[in-house]
């Protein structure tokens, strides 16, 4: 069974402002939660573009928007090719570049994905070690733990989990794999464990936490295909329209803080000029200084909806002084 608490639903929906008539694009469909609330307020002339790569969500997301489906197009890929799926549907165009209304992301693995055994993504229940989004991906964890040099590991478990012990879990994975290749999820986490002093081990969250998103973020290349999609996405939006964004973790946060902090940007241009010449033109305007984050409410409802952070940007009309 497909279950999976959507966090934040009200908040990033009204954050894109939608319009019956609007065009809106889900790039991390997931549970279909935000895409069933976008597609309950458009109209028969709206249009929702829902993207995952992963087949069981898209399966559930057909019968789950069943009722909006006159209105709704799935497509599976990875959303790093937002603008080269979009170019390929009926969207209005400009100098070439597909124009939709609002564009949103719910980040981070869903729940089903986390509480599924045999995806390998979790540190408490056994099964191979695998951890792609998309199953049709040819790199799993198993190929990064057994095959990947013991550098190139501890670079991975620190970068993208922040691990302070990385070094060290690196190392022991190393030997550990020359004795007999590492496959499952709970062997791994238990030289995860055993690699990392026991004072560290005896408060805070499991001891594979960290290494277990590390490696999950590598498999699926998480950080840069957001990045690279969100650059895209900018361009992507016509004046008016609206990016909702939810981040879980420090990393993918940074990338939307500082993509929002390029784009909004400052023109040099006297104040008198009614259009930008400079070329540093704003592209965006921040909806709220700070992000949002998940009600006390939603938080007694779905703990795994703590580190959530929203942010939201609206797209600013081209050359348009802010």
């Amino acid at each position: 069974m497909f279950h999976h608490v959507t966090v934040m639903k009200e908040e990033a929906v009204a954050g894109l402002k939608v319009r019956p008539e609007g065009i809106y694009v889900d790039c991390t469909l997931g549970g279909a939660g935000h895409s069933e609330r976008i597609a309950a307020e458009l109209g028969p002339d709206g249009r929702l573009i829902a993207f995952d790569q992963d087949e069981t969500a898209l399966t559930h997301a057909r019968e789950r928007l069943a009722p909006y489906l006159d209105r709704v197009v799935l497509v599976k890929s990875n959303f790093r090719y937002i603008r080269e799926q979009l170019s390929e549907l009926p969207v209005p165009k400009r100098d070439g570049v597909p124009q939709v209304d609002g564009i949103l992301y719910d980040l981070g693995v869903s729940s089903p994905q986390l509480d599924e055994a045999e995806r390998g993504f979790s540190y408490n229940q056994d099964a191979e070690l695998d951890m792609r989004m998309d199953r049709s991906s040819p790199l799993t964890a198993a190929d990064v733990v057994n095959g990947w040099s013991e550098l190139d590991i501890a670079k991975v478990l620190f970068e993208y989990g922040e691990e302070k012990f990385s070094r060290r879990i690196a190392a022991a994975i190393i030997r550990e794999r020359s004795a007999e290749p590492i496959r499952t999820t709970l062997r791994l986490a238990e030289i995860i464990k055993e690699a990392i002093p026991a004072a560290a081990r005896r408060s805070g969250p499991h001891p594979a936490k960290r290494s277990f998103q590390a490696l999950r973020i590598a498999v699926n290349d998480e950080l840069r295909a957001f990045e690279d999609s969100l650059e895209q996405a900018v361009d992507c939006l016509a004046p008016g329209g609206r990016l909702s964004v939810i981040t879980f973790h420090s990393l993918e946060d940074r990338i939307c803080k500082q993509t929002f902090a390029r784009f909004v940007g400052t023109c040099t241009c006297p104040p008198d000029f009614p259009v930008c010449v400079c070329g540093k033109v704003a592209k965006l305007r921040l909806i709220g200084r700070k992000p949002q984050e998940p009600s006390t409410e939603e938080l007694d409802e779905n703990p795994r909806a703590r580190s959530a952070k929203l942010r939201v940007a609206e797209k600013l009309e081209f050359g348009k002084k802010e």
